[in-house]
């Protein structure tokens, strides 16, 4: 691989603040927040959106379509094909 060209591979916290999860990983990602791990270092922080502990479809709650529903207003909408 040529020299200097890629970026820092180091170990990195990702926290899902809906779900109060954090776990330490590596990634290229940087951050100017910090915080200090179980461990007792202290790692770059990124705050992210959404994780597996927080996902709807990982915990279960994720809602069903009504695809029956959503067929017949579109054929009310646009017509019957035939």
């Amino acid at each position: 691989m040529r020299e200097g060209i890629h970026p820092d591979y180091g170990p990195v916290v990702f926290r899902d603040r809906a779900a109060d999860y954090a776990f330490l990983t590596r990634s290229t990602m940087t951050s100017e927040k910090t915080i200090e791990w179980e461990d007792g270092n202290t790692y770059p922080v990124v705050d992210v959106e959404i994780s597996d502990v927080s996902h709807p479809f990982y915990t279960g709650t994720a809602r069903v379509l009504d695809t029956a529903g959503r067929v017949e207003r579109f054929e009310r909408r646009y017509g019957k094909k035939g």
